[in-house]
């Protein structure tokens, strides 16, 4: 079975692309990355790209006339490059349904709640707002709502009584850096299927 090609969009530091890549060179996940997308010209997550010799390009939104030539313009990249699976690795842009349904059902993404609970920006202080005791990160899959997709995985992570928004973040992202290699490695292993919300995760057994 040849390597899944994974193309990742980052608009900040990819912390989760350097997982994603480690998790790729110890042989945890049978997937080459064929292109890192950003829409911000001085990532961090470019530079990460190309010191692995992965093809490292810029689309900025502020060159297009509107969102749909710009999604058009990343679209036609990740084509280009054969990409069957897109992740979304702090990626900050709303993606529209056009995109979406481009890439149905292979668009990875992961959220710093456990969601349905706080989804879009500030899920770390929305959780320390609400007085959870709990919260944690979730891999789904992208559908048009905002952090509504149907959901892959999820690992909880303690709220502490003194946490900030950054304190919280930094426990979570920890926990990001594993599940995300996992999630990615289950789909490139065939082992998720979606059954209308559901993601049924089949025993290696059974493939």
């Amino acid at each position: 079975m040849a390597d899944t090609i994974l193309g990742v969009l980052a608009s900040g530091r990819g912390s989760n692309l350097q997982a994603i890549i480690d998790a790729i060179q110890a042989g945890e996940i049978k997937a080459k990355i064929g292109v890192v997308i950003s829409d911000k010209p001085d990532a961090k997550a470019l530079e990460r790209a190309s010191e692995y010799g992965i093809p490292a390009i810029c689309i900025n939104r502020k060159t297009f006339g509107s969102k749909a030539a710009f999604e058009e313009a990343i679209a036609d990249e990740l084509n280009k490059h054969e990409v069957e699976l897109v992740i979304l690795a702090g990626f900050m842009r709303i993606l529209g349904s056009d995109f979406i349904s481009m890439f149905s059902g292979r668009i990875m993404n992961i959220h710093p709640a456990l969601l349905p609970a706080f989804t879009g920006l500030h899920a770390q202080q929305q959780a320390i707002d609400y007085g959870v005791r709990v919260s944690g990160c979730t891999v789904h899959f992208v559908d048009e709502g905002t952090d509504t997709g149907p959901i892959i995985l999820q690992q909880a992570v303690p709220v502490m009584p003194d946490d900030t928004a950054d304190k919280l973040a930094e426990r979570i992202l920890k926990v990001e850096h594993l599940l995300y290699p996992e999630a990615v490695a289950l789909y490139c292993e065939g082992r998720l299927r979606l059954d209308g919300r559901k993601v049924i995760i089949i025993d290696e057994e059974e493939r």
